[in-house]
């Protein structure tokens, strides 16, 4: 009975597509400048519904995280160019007293850690179950 129900969705699907070909056709035929403004419309429908949906749906968690991956790296990359030593085009201008100052007053103080004491001594006993 499953090959009847796959056998009857196959003929309808196809008749349904041999039925929108002769209508494309058809209307080829008929007035071909009309099917070409029809397409055109159409399409032009499409992208307008397509920029306004990826527009509204600009807000979606990934997309927030990619702008947050960007900016990681964006400043990474920052860095490693100041810590190869090359200089950049704004501090090169001022010249190095301008440099080290700059430098000095960027530290960032330090962090202040907490150790948490654990059980790392203690083993599990597994053989018990």
């Amino acid at each position: 009975m499953a090959f009847l129900k796959n056998r009857t969705s196959v003929l309808i699907v196809g008749g349904l597509i041999i039925l929108a070909l002769i209508g494309i056709v058809g209307s080829i035929t008929a007035n071909p400048a009309g099917f070409i403004q029809k397409i055109a419309i159409m399409a032009l429908i499409g992208f307008a519904i397509f920029f306004v949906v990826r527009k509204f749906s600009n807000s979606s968690p990934q997309k927030k995280d990619q702008r947050a991956f960007l900016k990681a790296a964006k400043q990474s990359k920052k860095r490693l160019q100041n810590k190869s030593g090359e200089p950049n085009l704004k501090s090169s201008s001022l010249g190095p007293i301008a440099t080290l100052k700059k430098n000095k007053s960027k530290r960032k103080p330090p962090a202040h850690l907490t150790v948490i004491d654990g059980k790392k001594g203690k083993k599990k006993n597994r053989a018990s179950l």
